[in-house]
């Protein structure tokens, strides 16, 4: 048996599925913040969790938005995750009242390092792969940890040939 490339157990998101993924995943942590049902602030995990992280801003009416960089892959290989900027230090404390939102846990080395920065805060994916799922306290959907998720901002529209022949 011959290795599967990762467009062959794909998942393509759309534009318009990440952000009606990201407006379900705001509406299940509505409510759930510790002051009141309200979040102190978001910090989005830089790059992926930008999107849906300004979709639940969005829709929690949440002003107080920030980012975390955290680099743990290079190339689609998965490399040790080394944070390149964090987020303002006197907002985040040990992240008591803080949403971290990222839009896929895949192994969990991510959002293990940014754990061991903020352990109180509230973590949410988009997305979760089952050996990362012990590292997020909500999401949306799960998908197989071999399956390859092709998000919108990773995408182009382009011409394919048909299976048979020529146009």
């Amino acid at each position: 048996m011959t290795e599967q490339l990762p467009h062959e157990k794909g998942f393509h998101v759309s534009w318009d599925q990440i952000h009606r993924d990201s407006r379900a995943l705001a509406w299940r942590l509505d409510g759930h913040g510790p002051d009141n049902g309200a979040w102190k602030a978001i910090v989005a995990i830089t790059r992926g969790g930008m999107a849906p992280a300004m979709i639940v801003a969005r829709e929690l009416d949440v002003r107080t938005v920030d980012t975390i960089s955290v680099k743990s892959y290079d190339h689609q290989a998965q490399s040790e995750a080394k944070v390149l900027k964090a987020p303002n230090a006197e907002m985040m404390g040990d992240g008591t009242g803080i949403l971290v939102v990222d839009d896929l846990v895949d192994s969990g080395r991510t959002l293990e390092l940014v754990r061991e920065l903020y352990p109180n805060a509230h973590f949410a994916t988009v997305y979760a792969k089952p050996q990362g799922e012990p590292m997020v306290d909500t999401f949306i959907t799960g998908v197989s940890q071999d399956t390859w998720i092709f998000f919108p901002w990773d995408m182009a529209l382009q011409y394919v040939e048909p299976y048979r022949g020529k146009a």
